[in-house]
This record gives structure tokens, C-alpha cells and sequence, in this order.
């Protein structure tokens, strides 16, 4: 079950939700707004030491290549 991150619009206010699954309705805890949208999350990686593959820098679809659906 995926935690993601969420801003509400209407008080500005951050928080995290678990989500069953997509198209869950959800709800600002300190409002109680509808108005919300989900943020670009980035994830931890915890290595035993080997070699890890890392994304390069630059470049990515994030907010700016339209993948996170505000534009």
C-alpha cells in the first residue's frame, strides 16, 4: 500500500495518506478540504554496500515534463 504526499489548496497544509487504491477520494486532516492535490514524492533507498544504479541528472518527467498532471 503506497504512502503519497498531498498539499491542500485550501490551507495550504501538507500531509501524507496511505491509499488503497487509485481514485480514492481524499480528505485534508486539518480542514477537512476535498481540495487537495498530490505532490512529487521522491523515495529512500537503502543499500548493503554493493554498487547502486543511479537516475542521471537533469532531464526527468517531474512537474516541469507535464507528469505530475498540473499543467
Amino acid at each position: 500500500m503506497p504512502i503519497y504526499e498531498y498539499r491542500c489548496r485550501s490551507c495550504q497544509g501538507d500531509f501524507e495518506k496511505y491509499v488503497h487504491t487509485t481514485g480514492t477520494a481524499v480528505a485534508c486532516p486539518s480542514c477537512a478540504s476535498d481540495n487537495v492535490m498530490r505532490k512529487l514524492s521522491v523515495f529512500g533507498l537503502r543499500s548493503d554496500g554493493g554498487s547502486v544504479a543511479s537516475m542521471p541528472m537533469g532531464g526527468g518527467g517531474g512537474c516541469c515534463g507535464g507528469g505530475c498532471g498540473c499543467h
